[in-house]
């Protein structure tokens, strides 16, 4: 039987209900310095918000070493009645210390279906995906590494991988990588961040490979974000891809954050939701956000 697997433990992929597939409850990483997603209390107020919306699931991309607060993961999802989604996997080389790549190298898809099946360090919260990143336009060694593990760690487990792609390029190299080289379903890719590149082109060959489409991040204003999302989403849509879309937020710093005055995992249902009502309707969107996450995330665990 495919399920979600949460924070609080394996859920039947129709109770997600309406979902940020793309978020952060708690991040840290050096190349945000003085940024991070670390206070409990501004995660249970965020959470608490987004409930307010309507929402009631959010994914969360912070892999391995970014600060993800496991063992507070379950604690603010169960007060704030938000089923939450942790993730194993590997950002970009910047966001570490060599010396911690080093001694992952050997034992890196380990450590992911580790995270996946029997639980993150000594707390027992399993990841439910697997994160991983690409660089700008291309796959340097270590994307290749990284998703050459989260590849082994998904034949092991089932679990889908989801890809930061840097300023939303680069997206049909790994598919190449994934799903031409590794075998991964295509399926069980999940492309993040299509709305700061937004080429039709690669959009629909995407689409058309079989992979989900992530749509984040919304509310930056230095990315094609707000006012081109609506366009590219209703040509995938009308394209017969509908089934492949996915919605997020993607907060990463607690200036974004709608506590502090930010717009926050709120944003999405408050503002998003209803601009892409009226390009695609209110049926589509009401899908986009609760059977197409149901799908994208829900696995029959091995």
């Amino acid at each position: 039987m495919s399920t979600v697997r949460t924070v609080l433990g394996d859920l039947p992929p129709e109770r997600l209900g309406v979902c940020d597939a793309h978020d952060h409850v708690f991040f840290g990483s050096p190349q945000l310095p003085g940024q991070e997603l670390r206070d409990a209390a501004s995660a249970r107020a965020e959470l608490t918000a987004f409930r307010a919306q309507g929402g009631a699931s959010v994914v969360q991309w912070t892999p391995y070493g970014l600060g993800r607060r496991v063992a507070d993961l379950p604690i603010v999802s169960r007060d704030t009645g938000v089923h939450v989604v942790a993730a194993t996997g590997l950002h970009q080389a910047a966001h570490y210390a060599p010396e911690m790549l080093t001694a992952l190298r050997g034992r890196l898809a380990e450590l992911f279906v580790t995270e996946l099946t029997r639980g993150i360090g000594t707390t027992g919260v399993r990841a439910g995906l697997i994160k991983v990143a690409g660089g700008f336009h291309a796959l340097d060694a270590h994307a290749r590494w990284t998703m050459t593990a989260a590849a082994e760690a998904h034949h092991a487990t089932g679990a889908p991988i989801a890809v930061h792609l840097e300023l939303g390029t680069g997206a049909l190299d790994v598919l190449d990588l994934l799903c031409g080289e590794s075998g991964v379903p295509p399926h069980r890719v999940i492309l993040g961040h299509l709305n700061r590149a937004p080429d039709p082109v690669v959009h629909r060959q995407a689409a058309e490979a079989g992979a989900y489409l992530a749509f984040d991040g919304p509310s930056r204003a230095h990315h094609a974000t707000d006012w081109r999302m609506p366009e590219a989403v209703r040509a995938l849509a009308e394209a017969g891809f509908g089934h492949r879309l996915l919605l997020g937020g993607d907060t990463t710093t607690a200036a974004a954050r709608s506590v502090d005055g930010g717009p926050g995992m709120p944003y999405l249902l408050r503002r998003v939701r209803p601009r892409l009502e009226l390009a695609l309707g209110r049926e589509l969107v009401e899908r986009v956000f609760t059977e197409n996450p149901a799908r994208a995330f829900s696995v029959e665990w091995t």
